[in-house]
């Protein structure tokens, strides 16, 4: 009997560690050739399975798929693409088996965030309905770090580090000019629901920086925001405040909705930076910058966590390991042992358990008053952040692979997205 080939796609936003995931999917499938046959990727995602748009990864040099261990972003494409549920949308989902059928796929491995942990339960279902057999495995990735039961998710350690470093050295520049310049600087962070990454910038206060951090967990309540900021820029002469895109008004409304909406149907957000900044210039008439971290944060490779990067690869290791065991519908976690020494264990979550659930950062993280981060929350974020993984450089910059992704034949007729 022919081994079954493996289809691994990148989903959602990428980070600097996804490639690192991939690594360890790539290279520990061709480290089990006689169980495993080819390892495909989708061009763009899972939209790469549903137009047979397949990526032959055997094309690549041992070289090459080593260094995406050191490269940011996905070397694949990844897409913002929610399928419908099995009832809306069987079409979509009746394809993937039939595109996994033609080119022998028995492995599938989805590296992304919650709606690819439930994309991925889906198609286990379904294959199983249809008598198809084949091993769903999800790879967890996303900056926001609100995957349920895992401890963190890759991608993470490295934005925190990012925005803990960034946070404090734009608060030493604001530090220095304070007293006939800039006295109060806004930077707006990712995290629509979850304050994981804003509450990395409290680690600043660590240095003596006055922080005042925004989450999305605690309703913004202005008058209480501006008096706490007043205080702190008499105290020191100047302050930071770090506000996550997702901070909200008592109505629910964000203080950064543009109104528009993105493929999943989430508020496409942005802009609470300036919302925030022109707040402070008008109430309490301090100079002011404003910074957007954005794009920056999630690809910074060259600052990322060494532990970030370690275990992207050892998650993505462990999914193979996990569907060569017989495994299937289920997610590799990070298992949480100790603080200091920080230690951990690779373990096992159900997808049933994972799919449409996010941790939220839990209250005692938060400071009483809601604008700090706790001892707890320091014993939490630092270890994550340790390390530095450099890649190499050349001609002073970084030295990222760029892979061939040769196409692999089609064999199926068109088939056009909805």
């Amino acid at each position: 009997m022919a081994r079954k080939n493996a289809f691994y796609a990148q989903s959602g936003g990428v980070t600097a560690v996804i490639n690192a995931s991939a690594c360890g999917v790539i290279e520990t499938a061709r480290a089990h050739k006689g169980e495993i046959g080819k390892v495909y990727a989708g061009r763009n995602g899972i939209i790469g399975a549903l137009t047979e748009d397949l990526i032959d990864t055997g094309r690549e040099s041992a070289t090459a798929i080593a260094a995406l261990r050191s490269t940011p972003s996905g070397a694949f494409g990844s897409c913002r693409f929610k399928l419908k549920s099995l009832d809306a949308n069987r079409r979509e989902y009746e394809r993937l088996i039939a595109v996994f059928k033609a080119h022998n796929i028995g492995y599938f491995f989805y590296n992304g965030g919650g709606d690819s942990a439930d994309t991925c339960f889906k198609v286990s279902q379904l294959s199983e309905s249809m008598g198809y057999p084949l091993q769903a495995i999800h790879v967890p990735k996303t900056i926001d770090n609100d995957l349920p039961i895992t401890d963190c998710c890759p991608g993470f350690g490295s934005v925190a580090k990012y925005v803990a470093v960034s946070t404090l050295e734009a608060s030493f520049d604001v530090r220095s000019m304070a007293k006939t310049s800039t006295k109060v600087f806004v930077v707006e962070v990712m995290g629509r629901h979850a304050g994981w990454i804003a509450a990395a910038g409290g680690l600043a206060s660590d240095h003596g920086i006055p922080v005042v951090i925004l989450f999305p967990e605690i309703v913004f309540n202005e008058a209480k925001f501006l008096k706490r900021v007043d205080t702190l820029v008499k105290a020191h002469g100047f302050c930071t405040v770090v506000v996550s895109e997702g901070c909200h008004n008592a109505d629910g409304s964000f203080l950064a909705e543009q109104g528009a909406r993105d493929a999943f149907g989430h508020a496409q957000l942005g802009g609470a930076a300036p919302v925030v900044a022109n707040m402070v210039k008008q109430a309490l008439g301090h100079k002011f910058h404003w910074a957007v971290a954005d794009y920056l944060q999630r690809s910074a490779r060259h600052i990322a966590s060494a532990t970030d990067v370690k275990q992207a690869y050892e998650l993505g290791r462990k999914a193979v390991e996990l569907a060569l065991a017989g495994h299937n519908a289920v997610m590799p976690t990070v298992e949480r042992i100790s603080d200091v020494p920080y230690k951990y264990r690779i373990g096992m979550a159900p997808l049933a358990k994972v799919a449409n659930v996010e941790k939220f950062m839990p209250r005692d993280f938060i400071t009483r008053d809601g604008f700090g981060i706790t001892d707890k929350c320091r014993r939490y974020l630092t270890p994550l952040i340790q390390g530095e993984d450099y890649p190499k450089y050349k001609n002073g910059l970084p030295v990222y692979v760029t892979l061939k992704n040769v196409a692999v034949a089609k064999k199926l007729a068109a088939f056009e997205l909805k």
